[in-house]
């Protein structure tokens, strides 16, 4: 399988075959069309089916091809944005909801995988929150507080993480937390979902989705699906301008795989506290085992230091984990981050009824996409669902509006690229297999240099809202640091919320337009 976010590659993709699925090469009609097939397309495909609904599931690349191929497969109700912040954002009801929908999802995936025979590594264990040396520990005790308001009375406060090798000093153990191969687990789930009937169709790209009496989803090769419903499931929505991209905000996390003796670190997950934050576990191999650590996070499109990221994270992780061995996998992924803390799940702002959304994984995409997939399926089927109004997408919620007017004046400050001059004067500052951003009077270029010397261009700006790109050196892409669109090295669409390519430099020449 080969990933279509980016170049570098994960243990998940490196360690899993996943069979591709033909072209849309036909008009067809269904009950519900999903546009995406990663963990919240493919799990409300799959619980959609099982209600008796005929569903289609579009990607243009392969199943998990996103970001869910790029995670490091948490499972937990130790959520990102610690259970006293919901509680101020949503009160404690809404924290509360928040922590059952979150168990309710673990418990899903592990029904899904006992019910359908899926070999993708699940496993229950504990999870530790744990804090620097040097900071205060009160954190702590307020958050096991907080959980238990919340129902989750299975935690407890521990004297250290139970290894030898690093002193935590007091840690916050979940209990019941989970861990399982992402990829693995969605190859079984594609299967059971085509086995009650279901389609799935690979490189087929979702150009024009629309609501109403009349829902279709129309594709780059003409083909169009009819459908009674449209579920966008494409980690941030390509179907809108503004409504949701004003209250997220994408970041870049970095993750390192390192080779460690079998056995040398007891299975669990582990999470600090610190801005960056670090998020640990391990993967069984044959003869090593390997860990698998995480964090240093930026804005996207906003930073090119990858390799400054992962010395620190590095250096974290070995001070913490002084057996590591050489570290055999380097890759990043794309998170969504709200500006309250939970995912945006249901009807889409400003459009028919019959077009759901799932985006905002706040850092906790295995669960918040199996929420999605059981939300979506009780709004769609006509069942009543608590969780409805504490994920609406058309939610304000008061008390972060200081976190959202931070984000929208960060994004409002990427405009000034728009006139700022180029990052080289000339094609030959410009290594092979690099990019830069070139001024060219009115008009700024991003510039590729293949392995060959070949020069490609495209316009530098997103086709989303007109930030300009900016090069990511890690994974060869073209990053906008306003809503976190991305693209390929010649400028094909492969992250939205931007859902057309980096314009042609003949093409706005020819058209006369002025950036």
């Amino acid at each position: 399988m080969q990933p279509t976010s980016g170049t570098t590659l994960s243990i998940w993709v490196d360690t899993a075959e996943i069979q591709p699925r033909p072209k849309l090469e036909q008009n067809i009609s269904t009950d519900v069309c999903i546009v995406g097939a990663g963990i919240a397309g493919m799990t409300t495909a799959y619980l959609l089916a099982r209600a008796g609904k005929s569903v289609v599931v579009l990607d243009d690349g392969p199943i998990g091809g996103g970001m869910t191929g790029r995670t490091t497969a948490h499972l937990v109700t130790a959520l990102d944005d610690r259970y006293f912040e919901l509680e101020n954002l949503h009160g404690e009801k809404g924290a509360r909801l928040a922590a059952q929908s979150h168990a309710a999802a673990i418990e899903q995936v592990e029904r899904i995988v006992l019910e359908e025979k899926i070999d993708c590594e699940f496993a229950r264990l504990d999870g530790y929150l744990v804090t620097p040396p040097d900071e205060s520990k009160d954190i702590l005790d307020e958050e096991l507080a907080a959980a238990h308001r919340c129902g989750l009375t299975d935690l407890e406060i521990v004297e250290r993480v139970p290894f030898n090798f690093y002193e935590t000093g007091r840690a916050l153990r979940f209990r019941q937390q989970a861990q399982f191969h992402p990829l693995k687990y969605l190859a079984g789930l594609a299967g059971a979902y085509e086995r009650e009937g279901g389609q799935i169709y690979n490189q087929t790209h979702a150009i024009k989705i629309e609501g109403g009496t009349d829902a279709s989803v129309g594709t780059t090769d003409g083909f169009t699906v009819k459908a009674r419903a449209v579920v966008v499931a494409t980690n941030t929505p390509v179907n809108d301008r503004f409504a949701i991209h004003t209250k997220q905000a994408a970041y870049i996390t970095y993750v390192i795989g390192a080779r460690v003796p079998r056995g040398s670190v007891p299975d669990m997950l582990l999470w600090d506290t610190p801005t960056p934050y670090h998020y640990v576990r391990i993967e069984h191999g044959e003869d090593h085992d390997v860990l698998i650590s995480g964090g240093e996070d930026h804005k996207s499109g906003q930073k090119n230091d990858a390799g400054l990221r992962f010395a620190a994270l590095e250096k974290w992780t070995r001070t913490v984990f002084p057996m590591m061995e050489d570290i055999e996998y380097r890759w990043s992924g794309e998170v969504m981050e709200p500006v309250d803390g939970l995912a945006f799940i249901g009807i889409n702002p400003l459009d028919a009824d019959n077009v759901y959304i799932a985006t905002g994984d706040s850092g906790n995409g295995m669960t918040h996409g199996t929420i999605a997939g059981m939300l979506i399926r009780d709004l769609i089927t006509g069942i009543p669902n608590e969780w409805e109004t504490l994920y609406n997408p058309t939610r304000k919620t008061l008390k972060a509006l200081g976190r959202f007017a931070k984000e929208n004046i960060n994004v409002a400050q990427q405009y000034t690229d728009l006139v700022t001059a180029g990052e080289v004067s000339s094609l030959d500052e410009i290594p092979n297999d690099s990019g830069a951003v070139m001024r060219r009077g009115l008009t700024k270029v991003a510039v590729f240099k293949d392995d060959n010397g070949q020069v490609h261009e495209r316009s530098a700006v997103c086709t989303h809202l007109g930030c300009i790109v900016n090069w990511n050196s890690l994974e060869k892409t073209w990053d906008c640091p306003c809503h976190g669109s991305r693209f390929d090295a010649l400028g094909k669409v492969i992250m939205g919320p931007a859902n057309s390519d980096l314009a042609l430099v003949e093409e706005i020449k020819a058209s006369g337009k002025t950036i």
